[in-house]
């Protein structure tokens, strides 16, 4: 850089006024800084004054809005949420809102997600039970529980006979037969809607008390002419590590408080002919707690199941003693869920069948069980075994 002469002849150290002026700045940063804060001010001011929110300035808070048929209703801003259910203490009703629960498929052991509807099954008191619309349903055979309507025995008639489904039971007494129940129904509409369809009307289904509405699985299983069980949940030697689900029948609890959570499950929906237990492998070895359980169903004028995986179980010297119709599962299909394994005890159930008279083998409804079960029923008639619903075996083996 080339210096002027002016510049040379200065001394070090001073400017001159000119040079001073050179390099000065039209404001200090301080001054800057205070503009920028004064021009915020201003805007501020600004849209508080002219704006037209009505509550500017004032907290807002969403709250969760009760409509008149006891449903929260969130903000539409807010989002979907889904809360786990808790299990519940014995006095809990679980009533209200859509609950998760983790329910365990009872043969392969899968857990599923599913939500238990909230509807007025759940509320006592209410009319407008799903079970009471269910197309078929005999009104005479309802009873009022403060969860909704319940099967109850009336003018002489029992749902184990009104619902039983229709079988040739001369023939039955005649001839070898089998009995084949898919269990762990109503969770899972898809597979629900596969057992339905895809097996022929005397294969027995067996539904959960849970799942977003059990009561129209239900009733589109009775209007393909199957004949339906509830399985109720009952506690498993490794419980709570292993929760059947809400409402779980305990050995913990009551009598009145097993009965009480007895009553929640019979109201899910109606048009059964009995019910199984869904595991329970402690409950149904327990006399003390699962005979007032018998007695209620049998005094309801159902049928009972065992699912045949407690070997202690005491369903059978229960049921002979309220004269309940009755059966134990011999097989359970698909222990180990493959083709082959399957096919090989499908085998043992044929051969029983021949040896007895009668078998009874369960199943849940993963896609490869109603495949093999499918196929397989299709070749028992040639082979001199008949095919029954579980209420026709039932009654063979209380007359045999």
């Amino acid at each position: 850089m080339t210096e002027t002469a002016d510049e040379l002849s200065t001394p070090l150290g001073q400017k001159t006024e000119r040079q001073k002026r050179r390099f000065r700045l039209p404001f200090t940063a301080v001054q800057a800084l205070a503009m920028l804060l004064g021009l915020f001010l201003i805007a501020f001011l600004t849209i508080a004054l002219f704006t037209d929110h009505p509550l500017g300035g004032e907290p807002v808070a969403h709250v969760a809005l009760r409509g008149p048929a006891g449903e929260d209703k969130q903000p539409a801003a807010s989002g979907h949420t889904e809360q786990a259910a808790k299990r519940p203490s014995p006095a809990a009703d679980n009533r209200g809102d859509n609950k998760t629960v983790t329910i365990i498929d009872g043969s392969s052991g899968k857990r599923q997600d599913v939500v238990i509807g909230s509807d007025a099954a759940d509320k006592p008191g209410s009319d407008s039970a799903p079970a009471t619309a269910m197309a078929g349903i005999d009104q005479r055979l309802l009873e009022k529980s403060r969860y909704g309507m319940i099967p109850a025995v009336a003018d002489g008639l029992k749902p184990f006979t009104v619902y039983a489904a229709d079988a040739d039971r001369t023939k039955a007494a005649k001839m070898p037969v089998v009995a084949i129940v898919i269990g762990g129904l109503g969770v899972g509409a898809a597979k629900t809607t596969d057992a339905i369809m895809k097996l022929p009307p005397a294969v027995t289904l067996a539904f959960t008390p849970y799942g977003a509405d059990p009561a129209k699985l239900a009733e589109r299983a009775r209007a393909q002419r199957h004949e339906i069980l509830l399985q109720v949940p009952m506690e498993p030697f490794d419980y709570p590590d292993n929760d059947p689900g809400p409402q779980t029948l305990l050995t913990t609890l009551t009598s009145e408080q097993n009965i009480d959570r007895l009553y929640w499950h019979l109201s899910r929906f109606q048009g059964y002919a009995g019910i199984a237990n869904f595991m329970g492998a402690r409950f149904t070895a327990t006399d003390a707690v699962m005979q007032p359980i018998i007695r209620e169903a049998a005094k309801r004028g159902l049928g009972y199941l065992d699912d045949g995986s407690s070997p202690r179980s005491a369903a059978p010297s229960l049921t002979a003693a309220q004269s309940m119709p009755f059966a134990t599962a011999d097989f359970t299909i698909d222990a180990v869920p493959t083709s082959a394994e399957i096919d090989r005890t499908l085998v043992k159930l044929e051969t029983l069948a021949k040896e007895r008279g009668l078998a009874v083998g369960v199943a849940s409804a993963l896609p490869v069980s109603i495949e093999r079960i499918a196929a397989w029923i299709k070749t028992l008639e040639a082979r001199g075994i008949m095919l029954v619903p579980l209420t026709t075996a039932m009654l063979k083996s209380k007359s045999g």
